[in-house]
């Protein structure tokens, strides 16, 4: 069983992917994820899933700018995986600092591993250690400094 946040931050993902791809609303999103609704789903921290999701839509243009910055492309042109790993990398740096920023890095590069495709998670890295000294100055640049 896979820890129950990491497992959260997974159903994220694939709601986010899902909204990229249609707009609809979180609640239906939410209604439409088999391991949500199903009472046999692996355990999965609740309030972060909820906090993520809605959190990521409702600030989805201010991530989507954040992001902007850090990429090769326009957003838009990313594929929908990696933008949803993306935004949920970015929505945890910016809006959730109790999350340290590794703990954010990290998360966003294997879930790049387990959903997008051979080397997304390089480029995820890249973008993501990048947005972390941008939004988390203090906490990952003196990191940074120190090797």
């Amino acid at each position: 069983m896979s820890n129950p946040r990491h497992h959260a931050r997974e159903l994220a993902v694939q709601g986010i992917y899902q909204w990229l791809l249609n707009r609809q609303p979180v609640t239906q999103l939410i209604a439409q994820l088999p391991a949500v609704a199903d009472d046999d789903a692996e355990a999965f921290d609740e309030p972060l899933y909820h906090a993520l999701l809605h959190g990521i839509v409702a600030h989805a243009d201010e991530l989507d700018a954040q992001l902007a910055r850090f990429v090769d492309r326009p957003v838009t042109a990313l594929s929908p995986v990696e933008h949803a790993v993306l935004l949920l990398g970015a929505e945890e740096l910016a809006h959730h600092p109790q999350v340290p920023y590794r703990v954010a890095i990290n998360e966003a590069v294997e879930l790049a591993k387990t959903f997008g495709g051979t080397d997304g998670h390089k480029y995820v890295n890249g973008v993501m250690d990048r947005l972390a000294v941008a939004l988390r100055g203090a906490e990952a640049g003196s990191r940074a400094r120190r090797g």
